[in-house]
């Protein structure tokens, strides 16, 4: 930070990224230098075979640039470890060193060719040892040349040519102009149009539809916006979470217990309620977890599960399905798991969907005798397309005509609500589930992506169902605007593990991340390859979190470590540090649509170890409390907490 500028264009790291591997390659060619030259004392004037007048020069010529490139790098690795990610003064240099490296290249190609042809015309009759050194060294002068290019592929940035740096060199000069505003608007369309190709070529092997291209549109516009007004490269967000982890849990290590105990008082008629509803959440959980079927399983018994699913006589055997099955499930793995799972018998199952696309995902309604309720469960994120249904993040309008104010909800889990929300009631779905049990109640349940289309679902059949409960186990932060967070109240409840990330993931969170990253970045008085080697080692093997950031005065440091994508901002509140960022900064944030919340009443759960006293040292325990919005948000984290 700020990304090399070289050639003419900027890339996609910065002047003080190449300690690592220039180190590594250094080392590398230092074992390749040593063993030409010993190869070359050894035989010395002995080279007695048909090319042996050419042999000793090109020796002489490679082990003298093997230095010269062995001493170019090795600058390069000092002087990138001078300064701060903030500081590239130390460094100015770079740009030179890369020219000289990069000039290197030609005589090393040329080089890399001779000894091909040597090998393949000359080297009758030379001893065995000599060609097969010559060979290593001509195959590793090619090694080394192809993974140039491939690294060059990687850092390069088709957001740094020169006609792109000029628009922003000039939008910052004249904010209000009518050109600058054009020249900003051509270069987010640019912007767009790279990072939506990007996530086309990730995804290159899902297929093409008016869906999928509005999906990448959207994606390629929301990362544009989220990058365009910074100039970080990947190496520098490692470094600042890296930071802010360290920062955050250097706070909780010195905060006092009673602390961290919630202190408000709650009613027994609340406690009773909370331990039913952890008791039905303990109970759904494991349809929601059905929802993903044989990998999952597979996951949580990873020596058993294969044999598990293959000991059932209908699992890995391509047969007729008995029943309701759409999608991908030709060995029947995925519904075996789901039995195994759920415990439930093959007629309870009313309709399966393995059905996987851009904003249409996979869910199962089945009868549950055991508490008399129709249950709608939604698969979470499990593939690309699920990935790409996540990310499509923009807000759209829900009409809900209970709810007075903005009803805003996440577009692409909006739009997997609605494909099974036309599922369950045009094609009847639920009809023939309540056929069978008509005095059965509505519940839905959901992980992850799951959740978030559970809750909107549970809205949109709120007013059919109006006993309808929904059971929701890590939604997503960013999910409905807060009239309609507060309507799910009366029959949402979201379970939330943790530090677990998703609830807390919003636009609005990671808009606030962002900026938290580029102050720690900015008061840390650290090279990066100390940052980075230190945070390795950190979440690696633990320890004590370093003292990075010796240099910050007390408020800046107080800002910095709130908790990372904070329980605060589990209720889409913003942490002290995104306010006073904002009141410092003249740039507005590129997230300018309504805040959206997680929805319903939100159970808290959290491990902690007792450190009072030493008969209880190192054990679990949990605590309980009931919360308003106004309290979670200004309170500390407990360990247990509905909200």
């Amino acid at each position: 930070m700020p990304g090399l500028v070289v050639f003419g264009r900027r890339w996609s790291l910065a002047s003080d990224d190449l300690v690592f591997p220039g180190a590594f390659e250094v080392l590398l060619r230092v074992v390749w230098w040593i063993g030409i030259l010993v190869l070359y004392l050894n035989h010395k004037g002995q080279f007695d075979c048909k090319g042996d007048g050419v042999l000793p020069s090109y020796l002489i010529i490679l082990i003298v640039l093997l230095a010269t490139i062995i001493l170019i790098l090795s600058v390069i690795v000092y002087i990138s470890m001078q300064g701060t990610i903030t500081n590239p003064g130390p460094r100015r240099s770079i740009p030179s060193l890369i020219y000289i490296r990069t000039a290197l290249y030609l005589p090393e190609l040329v080089w890399a060719v001779l000894g091909a042809v040597w090998v393949n015309d000359e080297s009758q009759g030379c001893a065995p040892s000599v060609v097969n050194t010559i060979t290593i060294a001509v195959i590793a002068s090619w090694i080394f040349l192809f993974f140039t290019v491939v690294a060059v592929l990687i850092v390069f940035d088709p957001l740094g040519r020169p006609k792109q740096l000029g628009f922003v060199a000039h939008c910052d000069h004249d904010l209000e102009s009518s050109e600058s505003v054009q020249l900003r608007y051509t270069a987010k369309s640019f912007a767009a149009r790279v990072w939506e190709y990007r996530f086309k070529l990730l995804c290159c092997c899902i297929m093409k539809d008016a869906d999928n291209q509005a999906a990448f549109t959207n994606i390629g516009e929301l990362f544009s916006a989220f990058f365009m007004d910074t100039d970080l490269v990947l190496s520098d967000i490692a470094a600042g979470l890296s930071l802010l982890h360290q920062e955050q849990d250097k706070i909780e290590q010195t905060r006092d217990l009673e602390e961290v105990a919630c202190t408000v008082p709650q009613s027994a008629s609340v406690a009773e309620e909370l331990d039913i509803e952890l008791e039905n959440a303990a109970y759904y959980m494991k349809f929601a977890v059905a929802a993903y079927g044989w990998p999952l399983y597979v996951f949580t018994y990873p020596f058993t599960g294969i044999c598990r699913l293959s000991s059932d006589y209908s699992c890995c055997r391509i047969q007729v399905p008995e029943h309701n099955i759409v999608g991908g499930d030709h060995l029947n793995c995925h519904f075996t798991s789901m039995l195994e799972t759920t415990g439930l018998q093959y007629h309870d199952f009313i309709h399966i969907s393995f059905h996987n696309k851009i904003y249409e995902i996979p869910f199962y309604v089945a009868l549950d005798h055991k508490k008399e309720v129709v249950l709608v469960a939604v698969r979470g994120t499990l593939s690309l397309e699920d990935a790409l249904t996540d990310l499509s993040a923009d807000c759209e309008t829900l009409n809900v005509g209970e709810v007075m104010g903005e009803c805003f909800v996440h577009k692409g889990i909006n739009q997997a609500a609605s494909y099974i929300h036309k599922k369950l009631i045009n094609d009847g779905i639920l009809d023939q589930a309540f056929a069978v049990a008509p005095e059965y109640k509505l519940v839905l349940a959901g992980h992850s992506l799951g959740a978030g289309a559970a809750s909107i679902l549970a809205i949109m059949l709120h007013r059919s169902f109006p006993q309808l409960r929904c059971y929701a186990f890590s939604p997503p932060g960013g999910l409905l605007s807060k009239p309609l967070a507060d309507y799910t109240k009366g029959f949402i409840v979201s379970v939330v593990l943790g530090k677990d990330l998703i609830p807390r993931l919003s636009l609005s969170n990671v808009d606030d991340l962002k900026r938290r990253l580029l102050r720690i970045v900015a008061h840390c008085n650290r090279p990066k390859y100390q940052i980075l080697l230190r945070g390795c080692w950190y979440e690696v093997f633990g320890g004590n979190p370093d003292n990075f950031p010796a240099q910050l005065d007390d408020g800046p440091r107080e800002q910095l470590t709130q908790p990372l994508l904070a329980e605060q901002n589990l209720m889409g509140h913003r942490t002290a540090s995104y306010t006073n960022f904002l009141e410092e900064s003249p740039s507005s944030s590129p997230f300018q649509g309504p805040q959206l919340f997680p929805p319903g009443k939100i159970i808290h759960i959290m491990e902690e170890h007792n450190v009072g006293s030493a008969s209880t040292e190192g054990s679990l325990h949990c605590r309980r409390c009931c919360l308003s919005d106004e309290t979670l948000n200004r309170g500390p984290v407990s360990p247990l907490r509905w909200t």
